[in-house]
C-alpha cells in the first residue's frame, strides 16, 4: 500500500463520480495459476455501490479465468486529470444482465459498437483502498530523465532476447505509462505506477526511484514482478520477470526487472509471445 496513506473500506460519493467516464485508465491485478502476478487493461473498472467494484467483460484474455480461480485482487484507476485511486478487492461472482449491464451497453463505447458489447460483467467486494491520490507528475519527470541516464549507462548485456524491438520502442516512450504489479505478503496484487520505466536491453527494464520510490524499495528482490506497458496508440504489452532489486546505476539508484516471458494481450488474439509458442497443425475440424 502507498506509504503514509489512509485506508479506506468504502468509496465516497465524489470517488464513484470519477470512476463514471469511459475515458480513464483502469489497471486489474489478479494471481495466475501458478501464482505469478498478472496485469490486465480494464477501462470499464469502476464502483457500482460504496463497497462494490464492478467492470464488464467485451473481450476475451487471461484475466477472466484468472480472478475465477483465485478471488485476490488489486486495482488501480487513473482519470484524465491524473488522479489515482489504488486498492484490493475480492471477487465474487459474474452477471449477464442487471442495471449494470444495462448502463455498461448504453455507453456510447458499446451503444453504437456493430461488433461487440460487454457481455459479463464482473462483480468484488472492496476491501480496501487508499483514498485520491495524484500523479506526482514532477517526481515522475525527473524519475524519467533520471532513467535515460541509466538507459545510457546501463552497461549489462542481455543473457535472452525477451524484448524485441517494438516491444522495446513502446517501453522506451516517454509518453507511455507503465505499471508494475507483485504478489504481496497477504496474497492480493499491488500495483505501483513505473511510468519512468525504460528498457535498455533485450531482457531488463529499469525505472529510477525519484517517484513512488517508498513502494518500489519495499519489493523484495527476487519478488516474481510484472510491469504493462501502454501506448497513446491504443497499443499495450504485458511483461513479467524477476525484480532483481534496487541498485545505483551511473549514480542513479533504480529498480530493475530482468524480463523472461511477455504478453500480446491485445486482441484479436491474445497470446504468449516469449517465449515463444510452437505452431501446431490444425488437427480437428
Amino acid at each position: 500500500m502507498p506509504n503514509n496513506r489512509s485506508v479506506y473500506t468504502s468509496f465516497s460519493p465524489a470517488d464513484m463520480q470519477a470512476f463514471e467516464p469511459a475515458l480513464k485508465i483502469g489497471i486489474l491485478g489478479t494471481v495466475r495459476d501458478d501464482g505469478l502476478p498478472h496485469l490486465t487493461l480494464i477501462s470499464t473498472l469502476g464502483a457500482s455501490s460504496p463497497t462494490q467494484v464492478v467492470w464488464g467483460q467485451f473481450t476475451e484474455g487471461s484475466c477472466k479465468h484468472f480472478v475465477r480461480q483465485n478471488p485476490k485482487t488489486g486495482f488501480l484507476i487513473m482519470t484524465l486529470d491524473k488522479q489515482l485511486w489504488r486498492g484490493k478487492a475480492d471477487f465474487t461472482h459474474t452477471a449477464t444482465a442487471g442495471p449494470d449491464y444495462e448502463r455498461y451497453n448504453q455507453t456510447p463505447m458499446f451503444r453504437y459498437n456493430a461488433y461487440f458489447g460487454v457481455h459479463t460483467v464482473y462483480y468484488m467486494n472492496l476491501v480496501e483502498h487508499y483514498g485520491r491520490q495524484p500523479l506526482p507528475m514532477n517526481r515522475v519527470i525527473l524519475a524519467a530523465v533520471q532513467t535515460m541516464l541509466a538507459r545510457a549507462l546501463f552497461g549489462r548485456r542481455a543473457s535472452r532476447p525477451a524484448l524485441n524491438h517494438w516491444t522495446r520502442q513502446l517501453m522506451n516512450q516517454l509518453s507511455a505509462l507503465k505499471f508494475l504489479g507483485y504478489i504481496g505478503a497477504d496474497g492480493y496484487p499491488t500495483i505501483i505506477p513505473v511510468i519512468q520505466a525504460q528498457a535498455p536491453d533485450a531482457e531488463h527494464v529499469l525505472f529510477a526511484l525519484s517517484a513512488f520510490g517508498d513502494e518500489l524499495r519495499a519489493i523484495p528482490a527476487g519478488a516474481p514482478a510484472a510491469v504493462l506497458g501502454l501506448a497513446l496508440s491504443m497499443e499495450d504489452v504485458l511483461l513479467r520477470g524477476v525484480f532483481l532489486g534496487c541498485r545505483r546505476i551511473a549514480g542513479v539508484r533504480c529498480g530493475v526487472v530482468s524480463v523472461d516471458w511477455v504478453y500480446n494481450p491485445m486482441p484479436p488474439t491474445p497470446q504468449q509471445i516469449y517465449p515463444a509458442v510452437a505452431l501446431e497443425p490444425v488437427t480437428d475440424f
